[in-house]
């Protein structure tokens, strides 16, 4: 009996280690061409989200339509910390927008972020507070499947409005334009140069091995079967509201990374983050390349946004008509997703090489 070679870990891995091997060649094969070098990194940035959403989503079984909260309170925690990183603390305390807004003191909110440390701490802390608050409520009232879903959108929603109405706070619709580059320490993360580009690699290569372990970890074990049969894992004695809220969170954790990485190397933060529309992509992304797969759900994000990229300026508005029918097609015939595709494949070659048809005896693993 002959194992696809989809569901062996080992190959997994060597896929994994042949992926970043690639992206870590970029810079060589981009050479001094910055602006690409900083639009490959920000693909980077949708892989983060979409690793989250993976994780989230097709690991947990917890279809998050909000996931932009996470995303966008990281990237105005990076963005508040360098825009003060361009005043001075003593002389020119107030920024611009606040002046305009006949702001004379310094919020009291904002006073933290005067140190990059304790910025960039607060911008990851903070969303993953709030998805552990936000999501014990939900999983302990036992609001779960597309009751979550909605709750998490309308939850995005109020997000959108709040960050619009406070204008004094976060610039209105206009949001923070930080007129420096992020500094850390004696460094200048210049977001057009290789070293922003190491930063999001970095991110994302941590992000990517600590999910991947936790799928194969005892606690990922549970996480599945809860995700398979709620019910009987709770019968079984597992704590079943638990899990879901530590991966929500955790899945919120990486999101902010993302949003912290997206600040850094935009230099500009808006409300647009908490966009309905922007979150509905990062589902589409995830489900063309394949919920179940992390690999995969990267994959998507990186063929979706740079199909935008190439071919959404031709089309205009009619590139969301053209990803709607994409997406309608992929959860038609393709529920699995890219991914699921690629595993038929390898098993229909593996079953041939065998004569049998023995890869559907072991259980998918997510990968």
């Amino acid at each position: 009996m002959r194992i696809n070679p989809y569901n062996n870990v080992k190959y997994q891995w060597a896929v994994y280690v042949v992926f970043f091997i690639f992206l870590a060649c970029i810079p060589t094969i981009v050479g001094d061409d910055v602006f690409l070098l900083n639009q490959l990194s920000t693909y980077g940035v949708y892989g983060i989200l979409a690793l989250s959403l993976s994780l989230c989503w097709g690991f947990g079984g917890i279809l998050n339509l909000g996931q932009g909260i996470a995303f966008g309170l990281g990237s105005y925690g990076m963005a508040m910390t360098m825009q003060l990183q361009s005043q001075d603390i003593l002389e020119d305390r107030i920024p611009p927008f606040m002046l305009n807004n006949a702001v004379e003191t310094l919020p009291a909110i904002w006073e933290p972020f005067w140190n990059a440390g304790a910025g960039i701490s607060l911008a990851l802390i903070v969303p993953t507070l709030f998805c552990l608050i936000f999501g014990g409520l939900m999983f302990w009232g036992r609001v779960s499947g597309p009751f979550f879903a909605i709750m998490t959108l309308a939850m995005l929603s109020a997000f959108y409005t709040i960050f619009i109405d406070l204008q004094y706070l976060t610039n209105g619709v206009n949001g923070i334009t930080p007129p420096m580059a992020l500094e850390v320490g004696p460094y200048l993360v210049d977001p057009y140069s290789s070293v922003s580009f190491w930063v999001v690699f970095v991110a994302l290569l941590l992000c990517t091995v600590v999910a991947k372990l936790i799928t194969q970890s005892k606690f990922g074990l549970i996480v599945q079967a809860q995700k398979n049969d709620p019910e009987r894992t709770r019968f079984l004695g597992y704590n079943v509201a638990l899990y879901e809220t530590i991966i929500y969170a955790f899945s919120g954790f990486i999101a902010a990374i993302a949003g912290c990485c997206f600040a850094m190397l935009t230099q500009y933060v808006s409300p647009g983050q908490f966009d309905v529309g922007f979150s509905i992509s990062m589902v589409i992304w995830v489900a063309i390349g394949g919920r179940a797969s992390l690999l995969w759900g990267m994959l998507g994000a990186f063929m979706v946004q740079g199909a935008q990229s190439y071919l959404g300026d031709q089309f205009l508005s009619t590139w969301l008509l053209i990803l709607g029918f994409f997406f309608i097609l992929v959860v038609r015939f393709l529920p699995g997703g890219l991914a699921g595709l690629v595993e038929v494949i390898l098993g229909y070659f593996s079953s041939n090489s065998s004569g049998t048809k023995g890869s559907n005896s072991e259980p998918k693993r997510v990968d």
